[in-house]
C-alpha cells in the first residue's frame, strides 16, 4: 500500500511538479532524459534566425542547450507547473535578460501565444499528459510559421516490450490528427534507447 501511494505521488509530480519536491523531480527528469534531449535537438536541424517553442519545457535544460547555437534567435518554454518554471527561469536567467528566452505557464490545448510565431516546435516526454485531440494538434499548427516543423519525442516501450496504450495513441490519434490538422510529411523516426526505453519522434511540417 505504501509503495503504491509513493508511486502515485511520484507519477503526479512527473505530470505536474509542485513545490520544492517538484523542483527536485524537474532536475531528476533533466538527468534521466539527456540522451533523448540531445537526439531531439539534433533532429531540429536549426539554421538561421530560428524561433523555437518547447512544449512541456520542464526545468529548461533543453532550451539552455538550444540557445548555445547562435542560429537560435529566440526560444520559449511552455509548461503547466509554476514550480518547474522557476527552475527553468533560473537556469536560463542570462538568456531571459538578453531577450532570447521566455517561459510561460500554460496548457498545450490552448497555447497563450499568437499565430505563426515559431519556426520550430518540439516536445520531449510531455505528450503522455496531453489531451491528444484535433483541438490540441491544431493549436500547435496555429503557432507554427509556414514551412516550420514540429518534433514530438516519446517512448513506446521498454526492454523490447511495446506499450500497447502508447502504440494505440500514436496510430489512432497523433499521426492521423497531425495530418488532419494540416501537417505535411508526417513521419515516425526511431531514436536511441535510453535507460532501456525505446525512443521515437513524430515529425511534421507546416
Amino acid at each position: 500500500m505504501i509503495r503504491s501511494k509513493l508511486k502515485e505521488y511520484a507519477d503526479q509530480q512527473y505530470q505536474l511538479p509542485k513545490g520544492i519536491l517538484g523542483r527536485y523531480f524537474g532536475e531528476k527528469m533533466v538527468l534521466q532524459h539527456r540522451t533523448e534531449t540531445r537526439w531531439t535537438l539534433n533532429l531540429l536541424n536549426v539554421t538561421k534566425e530560428e524561433r523555437v517553442l518547447e512544449i512541456g519545457c520542464g526545468a529548461g535544460y533543453a532550451i539552455k542547450q538550444l540557445l548555445k547555437s547562435p542560429d537560435v534567435e529566440y526560444a520559449a518554454g511552455l509548461d503547466l507547473s509554476d514550480s518547474i518554471l522557476r527552475s527553468a527561469k533560473s537556469r536560463n536567467r542570462r538568456a531571459i535578460k538578453e531577450g532570447r528566452a521566455a517561459f510561460i505557464q500554460g496548457n498545450v490545448c490552448k497555447i497563450p501565444l499568437d499565430n505563426d510565431m515559431f519556426t520550430k516546435i518540439y516536445s520531449i516526454h510531455s505528450i503522455y499528459f496531453w489531451d491528444v485531440t484535433i483541438e490540441t494538434i491544431s493549436e500547435i499548427h496555429r503557432v507554427l510559421k509556414n514551412n516550420g516543423s514540429v518534433t514530438i519525442t516519446l517512448c513506446t516501450g521498454k526492454n523490447g516490450e511495446t506499450w500497447s496504450g502508447v502504440h494505440h495513441m500514436l496510430n489512432t490519434q497523433l499521426l492521423p490528427l497531425m495530418k488532419k490538422a494540416g501537417f505535411k510529411n508526417v513521419k515516425l523516426v526511431k531514436g536511441p534507447d535510453s535507460r532501456q526505453f525505446q525512443t521515437v519522434a513524430v515529425i511534421g511540417d507546416k
